[in-house]
């Protein structure tokens, strides 16, 4: 399996800058002969049945992005906060990396303006994949929401907005720890939620911390030589009691995002039973997976060549051909149809074959 045959074309004018107001983006409804059927996200109300149970990542994105000067010159510094290690220390992105030797110390400016204190870091070491280990003069979640910016994925091409701090965030975001939004999330809004609920949809939540990974490119010519960055997730019991009730009953188990599908996968035995508890997850789903709990998937439109362009085709076909071609006729239907790509663009619902 390689990695180019999951490569497709992509205007630029087709990745989304902003948001839609929540739950009026554009649905392309996969359907067996694998084209689409064009619908909206309010028609969800119609796709899902009574029965079914929507079980949604409630990952919190943090404001993971800071910007700082390096003393004594004032070399500007930017920072992307990956994964805390310690009660100060911190896994990073830096740049510029070739700047931030071990013992660089990073002021933030901005602190100066909170009361009674003024933050900076010191780089401690580098580490693998680019990534260096910080430590700030104390904890720095306090000072995130005066510090920090909305971590947007590269392809937006702005800086971010006093708005994306709501936008670039589920409205059922509990869990403090993401670096990127489980996108497919975003679609929602409180009252599509509540409407579904009176029609029998059941809701649940797992919580998966969302890294820098979504992000990451396959650069292996060959998809098996791709080894994927590790991601805490937690699956709570009342999810794993509600997928029960949802299989004695009948209904689908629909996964709201990949992020959804690799936790319950991951933490998912032979029979199809999740257990509860909290782990880590580097499973890499590619065609032939054999999926043991997830029944369908909403999901917004992917990058060529991603890990999760791979995890979209393995659940629309049993096989590599079946279920790459069925999503990438798809997308070029999308594309032709002035779908809008990427985080804050429309979404698909695929269904297991």
């Amino acid at each position: 399996m390689l990695t180019s045959d999951f490569d497709f074309e992509l205007p630029e004018s087709a990745i989304a800058q902003e948001p839609l107001p929540r739950g009026q983006s554009r649905l392309l409804v996969l359907d067996e002969k694998g084209s689409g059927r064009h619908r909206s996200i309010a028609d969800l109300t119609d796709i899902l049945r009574p029965k079914d149970l929507l079980v949604v990542n409630d990952t919190r994105v943090i404001p993971a992005r800071l910007f700082g000067v390096r003393p004594p010159h004032g070399g500007k510094v930017e920072l992307l906060l990956i994964e805390k290690t310690g009660p100060k220390t911190w896994r990073a992105l830096g740049r510029p990396g070739k700047r931030l030797k071990p013992g660089a110390r990073i002021d933030f400016p901005g602190s100066i303006d909170l009361p009674g204190t003024a933050v900076w870091a010191e780089s401690l070491s580098r580490l693998e994949d680019g990534q260096i280990s910080i430590r700030f003069s104390e904890e720095i979640e306090p000072h995130l929401e005066a510090l920090g910016h909305v971590p947007l994925p590269p392809y937006i091409r702005r800086p971010d907005q006093e708005q994306d701090h709501t936008t670039y965030q589920t409205v059922y975001a509990r869990h403090d720890g993401a670096v990127a939004a489980p996108t497919a999330g975003l679609h929602f809004s409180e009252s599509l939620l509540a409407e579904l609920e009176s029609r029998g949809v059941e809701r649940a939540a797992v919580t998966l911390h969302v890294g820098i990974g979504t992000f990451r490119p396959v650069t292996a010519d060959r998809v098996t030589e791709h080894v994927m960055d590790e991601e805490r997730y937690t699956v709570p019991q009342a999810t794993v009691d509600a997928i029960q009730r949802t299989r004695n009953r009948g209904g689908r188990v629909v996964a709201v995002g990949t992020t959804v599908v690799r936790t319950l996968e991951s933490s998912s035995d032979d029979q199809g039973r999740p257990a509860a508890g909290s782990g880590r997850s580097r499973l890499f789903i590619t065609p032939g997976f054999d999926f043991k709990v997830v029944d369908a998937l909403l999901t917004n439109f992917h990058l060529p060549r991603s890990t999760l362009l791979m995890l979209v085709s393995a659940l629309a076909g049993r096989t590599l051909d079946q279920g790459r071609d069925r999503v990438l006729a798809a997308y070029r239907e999308a594309v032709d149809s002035g779908y809008r790509f990427y985080s804050y663009g429309d979404a698909m619902f695929v269904e297991r074959r």
